[in-house]
């Protein structure tokens, strides 16, 4: 059985081994990783990982709330996503949890950065949080001239998931999956077609069961994989295959 983890984090500055975590993600049949930037620094240090290691592939790009470091650097951006191991253009999008960066400032970049995807040959991993509707109708505007989209971490409803379905989204389950009171991700996982599910573990952040409380690794996707199969009544290994052929599709590998 081979696990592909589309969202990690091993660039995060807690992160004291990179290479017992990939170790310890191996145990649990975790083969290949996508480690996620979330501005010029952590995409350059996910590319550093990537180069390592065959298997461990970078995505490359600036969140909602780096916004005010990234000081319009297009340029230094650019060489970031033409590298050989950046398998993405992520992780971009909207975050209205806070007041800042401000919502218009949040839509600029985000319409910016999703302008500039359409100029590569790679998916755009976004980050979406209390902000479905501008993020829907902004991948509406451009989803025809992007090169596939990831809905990382997705917490919205059954029905905003069948909107994004319609324009070709995937969508990524993480470790919220597994809490006993995320009665709506759970409804998520019993309908999403197979064909557009991915697995993740956003780590060290978002700890699955039976480990929440402690931080949280590559190698825990496992038992957001197992959840997903019991929820959905198959196989684990039948879901690895299914979702590991996912990400290779949509990755171009």
């Amino acid at each position: 059985m081979n696990i592909f983890n589309t969202h990690t984090h091993l660039n995060d500055p807690s992160v004291s081994s990179v290479s017992d975590l990939v170790l310890q993600a191996k145990e649990y049949e975790v083969s290949h990783l996508a480690v996620v930037g979330s501005d010029l620094m952590t995409s350059q240090k996910a590319i550093d990982i990537a180069m390592q290691y065959e298997n461990i592939y970078a995505i490359c790009g600036i969140h909602p709330s780096d916004l005010d470091s990234f000081c319009d650097d297009y340029d230094t951006l650019i060489q970031l996503i033409e590298h050989k191991k950046t398998v993405g253009i992520g992780e971009i999008g909207l975050d209205y949890h806070y007041d800042t960066p401000s919502k218009e400032k949040q839509i600029h970049y985000f319409e910016s950065f999703l302008k500039l995807a359409t100029q590569f040959q790679k998916p755009v991993i976004i980050h979406c949080r209390d902000a479905y509707l501008d993020t829907f109708q902004l991948l509406e505007k451009y989803h025809k001239q992007l090169d596939g989209i990831i809905l990382h971490c997705y917490s919205g409803s059954v029905e905003m998931m069948q909107r994004f379905l319609k324009l070709g989204c995937y969508i990524s389950l993480s470790g919220v999956v597994t809490f006993k009171n995320a009665k709506e991700i759970k409804k998520v996982a019993e309908v999403v077609p197979l064909d557009r599910l991915l697995v993740e573990t956003d780590d060290p952040y978002l700890t699955p069961v039976p480990f929440r409380g402690k931080p949280n690794c590559p190698a825990y996707v496992y038992f957001v994989l197992k959840e997903i199969a019991q929820i959905k009544n198959i196989d684990i290994k039948e879901l690895a295959q299914i979702t590991f052929q996912n990400a290779l599709q949509v990755f171009h590998l």
